[in-house]
């Protein structure tokens, strides 16, 4: 009695343990699509993202950089200033969107351009986002305001 008891235990634990790697790998497979990688435009171009790939870009909108289309398409450089990525993107930008300020954006890239499908600026005078910050950091460039 005392041996089927015991085997029954073992049995409810290994198929916990298997609808725990199940469940696992399903969550991961879900969000797999989900989870966008930030990436500074130094990094891009040392490690090329893969086609199709969507991924997070952010930098400082280069000086002089913006152009806009005729329509709602504009393009512009951003920069850790180390690097420079053509980015393009169609729609309306934040209103703080400018030359010279941080932005974040979502896309992927289409040869050399980063095509994105969101642009988030700063929200005010001195926030930039944390992911900005790092990469210019990395690169030697980002000064703290002291803040």
């Amino acid at each position: 009695m005392k041996g089927l008891k015991k085997q029954r235990r073992v049995q409810i634990i290994l198929l916990a343990f298997a609808a725990l790697a199940v469940s696992t790998a399903m969550i991961g497979y879900a969000m797999k699509d989900g989870i966008n990688f930030f990436r500074s435009p130094t990094q891009v171009v040392e490690d090329p993202p893969r086609e199709g790939e969507v991924f997070r870009i952010g930098g400082l909108v280069e000086e002089g950089s913006i152009i806009r289309g005729q329509s709602e398409t504009i393009s512009f450089r951003v920069t850790d200033t180390n690097q420079t990525i053509p980015v393009r993107y169609t729609g309306i930008l934040p209103d703080l969107f400018s030359e010279g300020q941080g932005m974040v954006g979502t896309g992927s890239m289409v040869g050399d351009t980063f095509v994105a499908t969101e642009i988030l600026a700063k929200h005010d005078e001195t926030y930039m986002p944390a992911e900005v910050v790092d990469a210019l950091k990395a690169q030697g460039v980002y000064q703290d305001s002291g803040s």
